[in-house]
């Protein structure tokens, strides 16, 4: 048997939601880029093409926000890793050592928080100028 196997088995468990979290990052950065374009066709399609496109500046701030969530979940999936990996050698060291990942975990969910209120204005935006 593994010594302090129940810890380990936690910190897996740690490990792999913080790469469901990553995955879920990113998917949902991909969907921002590309369903800003599909709204578009789509907007057009249904109107009998006589609304006007989303601006070409609208259309920037949607690829900008979902390619940097993408890098936001990729910069999510490395932290993961290295967190993973310092809290497996914290788990098998017999020194007692304090958790300094606070700061990036705030930091990061900090930069979500951002991200989200871009997007979210970015959405009103859209949605009211086509009234």
């Amino acid at each position: 048997m593994i010594e302090r196997y129940s810890d380990h088995a936690a910190n897996e468990r740690t490990f792999l939601a913080w790469v469901r979290t990553a995955i879920a990052i990113m998917a949902f950065g991909f969907l921002v880029e590309k369903f800003d374009l599909f709204l578009a066709i789509a907007g057009q399609e249904l109107a009998g093409k006589s609304r006007r496109m989303p601006s070409i500046a609208g259309q920037t701030v949607g690829n900008i926000a979902g390619l940097l969530l993408i890098l936001l979940g990729c910069a999510t999936l490395v932290l993961a890793i290295v967190r993973f990996r310092k809290t497996a050698r914290d788990i098998e060291s017999a020194d007692r050592r304090q958790d300094t990942g606070a700061r990036l975990d705030i930091t990061l969910a900090g930069l979500l928080v951002m991200l989200g209120a871009v997007i979210f204005v970015y959405l009103a935006y859209t949605t009211l100028s086509s009234l």
